[in-house]
């Protein structure tokens, strides 16, 4: 079963991105042998190079407008239009990319042709693919041991996500009928029967979801389906890997315990580190035009200093002073701290701006450089908050085992945290990050950032 970053993709996604990719690298091969013929055997290399390098860049403009996000119901109108912009996207990048190695251009007939071809054959790959998943085709059938509330955030996540490429067919509850049962799902209620049901049902899968095993879990009954060949496979492990989040209110010490993860690595932090301090370096250079226009916007707009200084707590549980441009009035707390709300009145015009696009948080790229922050980890919190929540919410100072950061898995993830529970659920991703630290998934939650800054989501 692929796991990337830990999280469970199914083989047909996986499937589906290499086929529409191969898909329009072979529209591009199409135009050059309408326009040239059996010629173009001989510059093979060089066709080969141009066609990847277009397929590398329409994939990526299909990726930047959420089109390989496939867990809600979209029209084939709608999908049409988009991958509309995200092809007109891709022709701006390839412009630039011919203006600068004039050597990868291709003809504008050969261009043409295969932009038609590759655009109808992605329209409808995708509509197939569509297709496949609305009917649950190819799913990996799935046995819930429990009727609890860890089996039912399980069902009810995978009800949501339907691209999950599992289906709910059975489920055995401890003794009462499930919380929440799977609309495709037969119910049971006696486990002694389980490898019976494995079997009738053509099970592949067993996801053990027990709210409280002691005295209750079937241990006979799973050995038999382990030995029947069946992945026997514990609930929170598999909600890890179905959402990169962790649940936080149904783990154990001993999960965290024998767990993988949850360790730091030498290797690992000296790499982040060096990418911290280049990032931070180019980031402060090249925004620096933006920087100096946001000063002076901050200073004509409303009274009070342009920096905001406010102590957040870091790495080992330690305060440091973050840094940010100020985006409230001077007096916004006066009645003391609280957590920032949506269309929130203290913040000002020019400061809503900023929290949209992150310019608010250019200046905690000093915060890295001094090694208060790194570029990727679990957003900073107030102390306030901090003792409010470790008494609250269980595990939430594991959050603290790592350097604290200007993005995070959470803020790709999850929108903006306003209260206790958002918090909670912030914990979940914030843990699953700090379990999986990996700097193949810092670049990607970078890249994802980025796309969330242009796209203006989740700031408040």
């Amino acid at each position: 079963m692929p796991y990337i970053f830990h999280k469970y993709v199914p083989l047909r996604a996986i499937a589906f991105g290499i086929g529409e990719g191969l898909l329009i690298a072979a529209a591009v091969m199409a135009g050059y042998l309408i326009f040239a013929g059996m010629a173009v055997i001989g510059q093979l290399p060089l066709l080969l190079a141009r066609s990847l390098l277009v397929t590398l860049v329409f994939q990526l403009c299909l990726y930047y407008f959420d089109l390989y996000e496939f867990s809600r119901k979209q029209h084939l109108y709608d999908m049409a239009m988009r991958i509309t912009q995200a092809w007109g996207a891709g022709c701006v990048i390839i412009a630039i990319i011919y203006l600068i190695i004039p050597a990868v251009i291709i003809s504008t007939r050969v261009f043409l042709a295969a932009f038609l071809m590759a655009y109808i054959g992605v329209v409808l790959w995708r509509a197939v693919y569509r297709l496949t998943i609305e009917h649950r085709l190819f799913t990996t059938r799935l046995l819930i041991l429990g009727g609890g509330e860890q089996a039912e955030r399980i069902v009810r996540k995978l009800g949501e996500i339907i691209d999950s490429g599992y289906s709910v067919n059975v489920q055995v509850g401890e003794a009462a009928p499930p919380r929440l049962v799977a609309p495709e799902a037969v119910v049971y209620t006696d486990p002694a029967e389980l490898i019976e049901v494995v079997r009738r049902h053509h099970i592949e899968m067993v996801v053990v979801a027990l709210d409280d095993r002691r005295g209750k879990m079937p241990i006979r009954e799973l050995m038999d389906c382990k030995l029947a060949g069946r992945r026997i496979v514990n609930g929170i492990t598999f909600f890890e890997g179905l959402t990169g989040t962790i649940l936080v209110e149904n783990v154990n010490p001993s999960w965290i315990i024998f767990s993988e993860g949850f360790q730091k690595r030498r290797r690992i932090d000296l790499i982040k580190r060096s990418m911290d301090v280049v990032l931070s370096i180019f980031g402060l250079i090249v925004s620096l035009p933006v920087t100096l226009l946001s000063a002076l916007i901050i200073k004509l707009e409303s009274p009070g200093p342009v920096l905001y200084r406010q102590v957040r707590v870091g790495e080992g549980g330690r305060s440091f002073e973050l840094i940010k441009f100020r985006s409230m009035r001077r007096d916004a707390e006066r009645d003391g701290p609280v957590w920032a709300a949506e269309h929130d009145p203290r913040v000002t015009w020019y400061g809503a701006f900023m929290r949209k696009t992150r310019i608010d948080e250019l200046p905690q790229l000093w915060n890295v450089l001094r090694k208060d922050m790194s570029f990727v980890g679990p957003r900073p919190e107030r102390p306030v908050f901090v003792a409010r929540l470790q008494q609250r919410i269980p595990y939430y100072s594991l959050r603290h085992a790592v350097r604290p950061g200007v993005t995070g898995w959470a803020q790709i993830c999850f929108p903006y945290g306003a209260s206790e529970e958002d918090a909670l659920r912030k914990l979940e991703f914030d843990l699953y990050y700090v379990k999986n630290m990996n700097v193949v998934m810092d670049t990607m939650i970078i890249l994802q950032t980025i796309r969330t800054v242009l796209f203006r989501k989740g700031g408040r």
